[in-house]
């Protein structure tokens, strides 16, 4: 019988692995771009967050869009919002999911399903501000393949977070090969290359930030200010981040396994010089009255160690198990396509990689990058303008 052929993973002959102003559109030489929003119960933050990523979108020269939102199973009016907006606005494209399959899943269908040279993941909530999406773009242009948002400071969340999610990078970045930049979420830009990359990799529990790092790419970083959620709240409680940090360490390390070996080992030697110690002591002194409570304490001890460890091993026995299933990482319901044409050009060579030097780049006071006055002067109908934005300075600087 015939060997199959092997995956194939060089894609840099892929006919979608194209860059710069070479793109997916309708126009000759003018890119897509794709806007992935993953939304759970998010009705309340939709219209705004619309007026304002609109707003941004209309300023950037020499760039289509389209905006591909992910209806993760909500339960309130978010599918009707989605509905109303795609009515209004014919880039937004809608994919239903049949229940709350998660984010990670969510934003995975939106990278699966988007079309462009370029996608952006980006919240609902605008903490993600869409005024970083022309800075972006022109990095992107420049010749990054992945450009990253990431936090200066984490000054909008609680004491308990901050000391949390510092305590989280340290350990899983001591523990994992792949690295995690501190205070980068999943906003980003990545080129077409890099999601053909994301989309060949065929984990079902997905911790997506590990998977962005993983495909590697060069890098460029935008600095920001990140602000308070616009409306609704956090679908993070404190349980569901600490099983988020478990997902992730477990999915990119096998290093608490090897932990427990050594354990095992360090136990066993401290029992075999210990157990010398009680067999020396009773030749020289004789039998002594047996200790119930330190045989108590030692029991107890040794039995929560080897309960603890199982629990270890479970947890990848586990991943290995829901692997082996095979099930699909979401089912949609339906799909709403947008009327943006698709027809991707041939690509272009490279493109010039930035000096590396920290570049402040001015902004307007509502947070817009670069918009034009004829942008400011055509208001879209059926929408008031969008509200201000303070406090997002980016920052640009190439990620070592």
């Amino acid at each position: 019988m015939p060997r199959a052929a092997a995956p194939r993973t060089d894609i840099s002959h892929s006919p979608t692995a194209h860059r710069g102003t070479s793109g997916a559109s309708g126009t000759s030489g003018t890119p897509l771009i794709s806007l992935v929003v993953p939304c759970h119960n998010e009705a309340p933050a939709l219209d705004k967050f619309y007026r304002a990523v609109v707003a941004v979108l209309d300023s950037v020269p020499n760039a289509r869009f389209e905006i591909v939102c992910v209806n993760d199973g909500s339960t309130d009016d978010t599918l009707s919002c989605l509905l109303a907006l795609r009515r209004a606005d014919a880039r937004i494209r809608i994919i239903d999911f049949t229940r709350n399959f998660g984010k990670e899943a969510a934003l995975s269908a939106g990278i699966d399903e988007a079309q462009g040279d370029a996608v952006i993941p980006i919240d609902a909530d605008l903490q993600d501000p869409p005024a970083l999406i022309p800075v972006m773009i022109e990095r992107w242009r420049d010749g990054a393949e992945v450009v990253l948002a990431k936090r200066t400071n984490r000054a909008s969340d609680t004491v308990a977070k901050r000391v949390a999610a510092g305590l989280y990078y340290r350990v899983h970045n001591r523990l994992s090969e792949v690295k995690l930049p501190e205070n980068v979420g999943d906003f980003r830009l990545m080129d077409r290359r890099v999601v053909t990359a994301i989309k060949r990799l065929p984990e079902r529990r997905r911790f997506m930030k590990g998977l962005f790092a993983w495909v590697g790419f060069h890098t460029e970083i935008v600095e920001y200010v990140r602000d308070p959620r616009t409306a609704g709240e956090s679908k993070f409680s404190g349980w569901r981040l600490w099983n988020f940090a478990i997902e992730g360490i477990t999915s990119f390390s096998t290093v608490p396994l090897r932990c427990w070996t050594y354990i095992g080992v360090s136990l066993a030697l401290l029992s075999l010089a210990y157990g010398s110690y009680i067999a020396l002591r009773t030749i020289i002194h004789g039998v002594d009255v047996p200790g119930y409570a330190s045989l108590l304490v030692g029991i107890l001890f040794l039995g929560g160690i080897q309960l603890v460890g199982i629990g270890v091993i479970g947890e990848y026995v586990g991943r290995i198990y829901y692997e082996s299933k095979g099930r699909p990482l979401y089912l949609v319901r339906r799909r709403y396509q947008s009327s943006v044409k698709i027809s991707h050009l041939p690509a272009r060579s490279g493109g010039r990689h930035l000096s590396g030097k920290i570049t402040r780049l001015d902004m307007s006071s509502n947070g817009e990058a670069g918009k034009s006055s004829a942008a400011q002067s055509a208001p879209r109908p059926r929408f008031r303008s969008s509200g201000s934005r303070q406090g997002a300075r980016p920052f640009v600087r190439r990620m070592s």
